[in-house]
């Protein structure tokens, strides 16, 4: 059914349990800043309505709650990098580590140590976040490629199913591109570019049972967070009689947004962990195949960009990045 030990997944989250509280605080703190600024907002506008009548208070409110969840979520895209480049790529290196067996600090030691670690194999921030838009852009061609196959085989109805298999796997591809910052972590290289042009080769040779794995994994993930937002309500309904005016509509966003909260901090570290075990078991012993890097090559643009970008990388020019 699928090809990972969910034991396993979670002795890596206890094991690397320092990065799983940083993760916790870090996207708690964000959820209790975008409630905050929401009721805010809905105060502001509150305030504001009551120079009007009952219809342009309740208007009011809505728009001031939306414009401080606005401003939140503006903020965030803003710190996205430092989100992938502390947070994401450091719980993901701490991972690598254990398993391949090698020792980690406890505590805090267990953060510095993944940063020390994601900045000699990536450098700043930016190149990071560049690197992973184009390794999410030959991911998005290679799911292409695999659906491709499928609508060819002898299945009654397969052109129907696709539909909606199609859009299943476009949300299941979210994961692997931290699998892909993973084998670039653990391969050791200095040059990261190659190292990523090389996992997207691997993952393209084994493209069927990372897809798989990580349909399996979409399920399993999007289930525990329709759990949590359901126990999120009733907290969520006490928040919102604590805002001015009529805001019901506020109990839905804010039980979405803590169960964002968990989803990212919590089920998010899980699945990985699942992940990063899938393909460095299918991978075991192989080297990337020819045929599909030149198959990639020619049918993703950003595939001959991270190609581009190993060629010319140097020791001197990633320092300067």
């Amino acid at each position: 059914m699928w090809d990972f030990s969910i034991a396993k997944a979670l002795g890596l989250l206890i094991r690397t349990a320092p990065f799983l509280i940083f993760r916790a605080l870090v996207y708690f703190g964000i959820a209790v800043a975008m409630v905050v600024v929401t009721g805010a907002g809905a105060g502001t506008g509150y305030g504001i309505g009551l120079f009007g009548d009952e219809e342009f208070r309740s208007t009011s409110t809505m728009w001031g709650g939306i414009a401080g969840f606005g401003l939140t979520v503006g903020v965030i895209f803003f710190l996205r990098d430092y989100l992938l480049y502390m947070v994401k790529a450091g719980q993901i290196a701490v991972m690598v580590e254990y398993l391949d067996g090698k020792p980690l600090p406890y505590g805090q030691g267990q953060i510095a140590y993944a940063r020390r670690v994601v900045t000699e194999r990536f450098g700043q921030a930016s190149a990071l976040f560049a690197l992973d838009r184009l390794v999410r852009g030959v991911i998005a061609v290679i799911t292409g490629l695999v659906e491709g196959v499928m609508t060819i085989l002898p299945i009654p109805g397969i052109n129907q199913i696709m539909g909606a298999v199609r859009a299943y796997l476009r949300i299941s591809v979210g994961l692997v591109d931290e699998v892909i910052l993973a084998h670039a972590i653990r391969t050791r290289s200095e040059n990261a570019w190659e190292a990523a042009h090389d996992g997207l080769v691997l993952y393209a040779q084994n493209g069927r049972a990372m897809l798989v794995n990580a349909a399996w994994l979409t399920l399993i993930s999007w289930v525990l967070a329709v759990v949590v937002f359901l126990v999120m309500l009733a907290p969520a309904a006490g928040l919102v009689w604590l805002l001015p005016g009529e805001a019901s509509g506020g109990t839905f966003v804010f039980a979405l947004i803590f169960a964002w909260a968990v989803k990212a901090a919590v089920i998010e570290p899980f699945a990985l962990a699942c992940m990063l075990q899938v393909f460095f078991n299918v991978t075991e012993g192989q080297e990337p195949q020819p045929e599909w890097r030149g198959r990639l090559t020619q049918i993703s643009d950003k595939f001959r960009q991270l190609g581009e970008r190993a060629v010319g990388w140097s020791p001197r020019g990633a320092a300067e990045e």
